[in-house]
C-alpha cells in the first residue's frame, strides 16, 4: 500500500482515538463511536491524497467539515445545538490531522 494512504489512515485513526475520548466518557452509543472513528479514518485518507491547493490546516478542516456534512443533518436534525461541539472538535482535529499529514509527509514519503 502507497505510504502517503498508510500514513493518512495512521493519522486519521489517531484522530478517531482521541475524538472518541469525549463520547465514551459521555456514555454515548457505539454506533456514533464507530461513525466518528470512520470519520476520522476517511478525513485522514482524503486529506492524504487531495491535491487541493490549501494550507495544510485549512486543507484538513475543510475536508473534515465536508465529510461531517452527512451526518451532520442526522445529529443535528432535532438538537441543532448539539452540533457545536461536534462542529468545534472537528474544527480542531481537521486542523490537526492536516498539519500533522503535511509535516510527516515530508519526513515518511
Amino acid at each position: 500500500m502507497n505510504r502517503k494512504i498508510l500514513l493518512g489512515l495512521l493519522i486519521g485513526a489517531i484522530a478517531g482515538m482521541i475524538d472518541l475520548i469525549p463520547m465514551i466518557i459521555q456514555k454515548l452509543t457505539w454506533d456514533a463511536n464507530l461513525a466518528a472513528f470512520a470519520l476520522w479514518i476517511v478525513v485522514g485518507f482524503m486529506i492524504a491524497t487531495s491535491d487541493l491547493q490549501l494550507k495544510p490546516v485549512w486543507k484538513g478542516i475543510v475536508i473534515a467539515l465536508l465529510c461531517l456534512i452527512p451526518s451532520a443533518f442526522i445529529i443535528g436534525w432535532h438538537k441543532p445545538f448539539t452540533l457545536l461541539p461536534i462542529m468545534a472538535m472537528t474544527i480542531v482535529l481537521g486542523a490537526l490531522v492536516g498539519f500533522s499529514i503535511h509535516k510527516l509527509m515530508k519526513v515518511y514519503v
